[in-house]
This record gives C-alpha cells, sequence and structure tokens, in this order.
C-alpha cells in the first residue's frame, strides 16, 4: 500500500509508516479540513472532475487556500496506480488547514494534502434506514461542504448499525427531509422522484447530481415523514451508487423489495457512469 503525502507545491508517495503528519495539524486537532471520496473500478476513477470542483468549493467555504486540482488529479492517478491490485476501492483525498497551534486559530501554514486507497466492499442493491432524533443544521457555517468535521455523522452511523440498518437520515431543523449520514435520499412520491433540496442543508453529491441530469428527478422541499408514504425510496453515494431502501424502522418501503423505478435508476445508472469514467 502508497500513500501520497504532500501539500499544493506537490508530494510523494511513501509507505504508511513513513506517510506522518504532525500532530498540531488543524485537521487533526479540530478538524479543520475537506475531503472528498472517489470510486475506483479497475484502475479507473470515477467522476474525478466533478469531485475536484466540489473540493474547490468545500476549501472555499471553509476558507482554506484554493486547492492546486492538477496536482491533486495527479495525485489520485499516481496512488491509484500505486495500489492496483484493489478491483474496486475508495478513493479518500483529505486537504487540512495544515499546521497551527492547539486551539481554533489558524496559522496560516500550507496546507497538509492526503490521497490514499483502500479496497471498498461492493454495495448491495438494497438496504435498511433508519430516522434519527437529531437534526441537520441547514443554517450552519458548514452547511452543504464536505469538512472532515465528521463526529455528528460517525454517532448517527454507529446508531444506524445498532438498530440493524446501513444508513441514518436527519431532518433539517424545520422538519424537511434533508440527507443521510453520507448519502443523498430519493423517493418516489405520485410517480413522481424527488429529492430534498440543497436548502435543506444537504451536500450536493456527486451522484445525486447525475441522476438528477440522467433521469426526470427534481428537488423539493419535502416533509420528514413523507418517509412514511413514499413509494419508494432509495439513497446515492459514491459507493453505493444508487441503492433501494426496502425498510424504515423496521418497517417495509411498498412491498419491501426494490421498486421499479429505482431498478430502473440503478440500471441508468450503471450504465452511463461505465461509458463515462470521467463525465463533466
Amino acid at each position: 500500500m502508497k500513500i501520497w503525502l504532500g501539500s499544493n507545491g506537490g508530494g510523494e508517495l511513501r509507505a504508511p509508516e513513513d506517510a506522518l503528519v504532525p500532530v498540531t495539524d488543524h485537521g487533526l486537532t479540530v478538524g479543520d479540513g475537506v475531503f472528498e471520496t472517489l470510486k475506483a473500478e479497475g484502475g479507473s476513477v470515477f467522476a474525478v472532475t466533478r469531485h475536484l470542483q466540489r473540493l474547490a468549493r468545500s476549501a472555499a467555504g471553509l476558507g482554506l487556500p484554493a486547492p492546486d486540482l492538477d496536482v491533486v488529479r495527479q495525485a489520485i492517478a499516481q496512488t491509484v496506480a500505486a495500489n492496483d491490485q484493489h478491483d474496486f476501492a475508495r478513493v479518500r483525498v483529505t486537504y487540512t488547514a495544515g499546521q497551527a497551534p492547539l486551539g481554533s486559530e489558524r496559522a496560516g501554514a500550507d496546507p497538509t494534502l492526503v490521497i490514499a486507497v483502500g479496497p471498498a466492499a461492493r454495495p448491495a442493491p438494497e438496504t435498511a434506514v433508519i430516522t434519527l432524533p437529531w437534526t441537520r443544521n441547514e443554517r450552519s457555517a458548514l452547511a452543504g461542504l464536505k469538512t472532515t468535521s465528521y463526529a455528528e455523522n460517525v454517532l448517527a452511523l454507529a446508531r444506524a448499525k445498532a438498530q440493524g440498518a446501513t444508513e441514518a437520515l436527519f431532518a433539517d431543523t424545520t422538519g424537511r427531509l434533508s440527507e443521510g449520514t453520507g448519502t443523498n435520499v430519493f423517493l418516489v412520491s405520485q410517480g413522481q422522484i424527488r429529492t430534498p433540496a440543497l436548502t435543506a442543508g444537504c451536500l450536493a453529491g456527486v451522484t445525486r447530481s447525475l441522476v438528477l441530469e440522467w433521469t426526470e428527478a427534481d428537488e423539493a422541499d419535502l416533509p420528514y415523514q413523507i418517509l412514511s408514504t413514499a413509494e419508494e425510496i432509495f439513497l446515492t453515494s459514491t459507493l453505493r451508487d444508487v441503492q433501494a431502501v426496502i425498510s424504515v424502522n423496521g418497517l417495509p418501503v411498498g412491498d419491501g423489495t426494490m421498486g421499479p423505478v429505482a431498478k430502473d435508476v440503478r440500471a441508468l445508472f450503471r450504465s452511463r457512469s461505465v461509458e463515462n469514467a470521467d463525465p463533466r
């Protein structure tokens, strides 16, 4: 296994034991960083351009120096090539504020850039989810940014796993459906495919954006309670692609199997994504 470690000025591949980040890195001490997860299949990385564009947006939203996207793109390619034993892999790009004092103040240091690749399990076509007593703050300074401040998602996902599910879905503070811990959510209601609008605090997922472009789905303000009446529900994310939800809080969605719309969207997404290693 090789890990790429450096900054905007460049870096190099290192063995894991040599890929060392200072303990005073602001990404470690206060979660001051952003990240992206990409999918690699057979050495081909999907939607690199879209992920890099979102990395830049997240960095700008957090007030970090703009990442050099050419450096990041080259580092991804080098790291994937150096770890080509994985047929299906997660590519993790982490970009932090670099070394800083132990408090919240930044020091203006060079940012830290880390690229790592590891094996990933291929997603099941169907899954179960739960709802949560906690909300996603759509008015937070971090709303819509993919930051390394992920403790809230860690707690929510652990709660889901304890209840036999693989994902947990948030409402926003106004009671609208928002997103999962690492997914966007779509549902079918009265025959129409809908997903929460970004104003509900959800991340603008790469897979979400492609589903919106490739289908007749639209964005809408959706009440959290719609999860109990939806005809179909499915999740989207980089590693899940399109995954049908067959139960919410242990209760079946529809007849408890993947519905026809989810089947069609899954098939369409797979065929289009195979054709386009880096769709624009």
